[in-house]
């Protein structure tokens, strides 16, 4: 299974729960999975439950660390501004993420907290992995709500 899937597994376990589709995973350098979480906002009562902090959480968790500088977070969505802070943060050193967020985006769009003067840490980031399925995963569950 590809990081990418891994994600979606999570984001598909997050939507079947009632949250907002998007899933994380966390890999070091040699590719093996530290953290995978879905999005837990509402099932958690925390408006900063989103998958990237609970995954980079347990990973930095499990490392015993607060920086994963040889780390990859892979993620459904493009992260919004207050967790490409925390990527930043957790010192990430590259970020691969499916859907473009134009709307609350903080990478490519939005903020964009890495072009930011006053960000720390910029990681390598590649968007669009697997874009068409990650899009149409949050169609659907948007959809299905209106």
């Amino acid at each position: 299974m590809t990081p990418m899937e891994i994600a979606l597994e999570q984001a598909r376990a997050a939507a079947a729960r009632g949250e907002v589709p998007v899933g994380a995973v966390v890999l070091d350098a040699a590719g093996v999975v530290l953290a995978a979480a879905g999005n837990r906002t509402e099932g958690d009562c925390d408006a900063s439950a989103h998958a990237e902090l609970l995954a980079l959480r347990a990973a930095g968790a499990a490392r015993g660390s607060p920086r994963l500088p040889d780390c990859t977070l892979v993620v459904t969505l493009e992260p919004c501004p207050m967790c490409a802070a925390a990527i930043s943060a957790f010192r990430v050193a590259k970020l691969v993420f499916g859907a473009y967020d134009p709307k609350g985006g903080g990478v490519e769009h939005g903020a964009r907290v890495f072009a930011a003067g006053s960000c720390h840490h910029r990681p390598e980031v590649i968007g669009g992995v697997r874009e068409a399925e990650c899009v149409e995963l949050l169609r659907r569950f948007f959809q299905a709500r209106r």
